[in-house]
């Protein structure tokens, strides 16, 4: 999931890197979706998500748990900074840096 920017303690996730929730859909992706979303600060449709410095630490856990559980791919579970951003260390273990 490409971070858009952090500024000030919070992190943007990309709006088009975000799981959708399909009614009907697979049990993981939605299972997913509402895990992130009950630990997003905010998360309106069509916008970026927005994640708080105070749960980076749960988010870096649930990612690497739905990483873990094979589900899901790399590019789901894994933030991705731009280049030349310093990554936070709460959030080190489930980010990279874009090339």
């Amino acid at each position: 999931m490409r971070v858009t920017r952090l500024e000030e303690g919070v992190l943007y996730v990309h709006r088009e890197d975000v799981p959708p929730f399909k009614k009907g859909g697979a049990v993981t992706r939605n299972s997913y979706f509402w895990a992130l979303k009950s630990i997003a600060d905010r998360a309106a449709r069509g916008k970026d998500w927005e994640f708080e410095r105070s749960v980076w630490i749960a988010l870096c856990r649930m990612l690497l748990s739905f990483s873990e559980s094979g589900y899901l791919g790399f590019r789901e579970t894994v933030l991705e900074f731009p280049l030349g951003t310093r990554i936070p260390d709460e959030l080190r273990a489930c980010s990279t840096l874009l090339s």
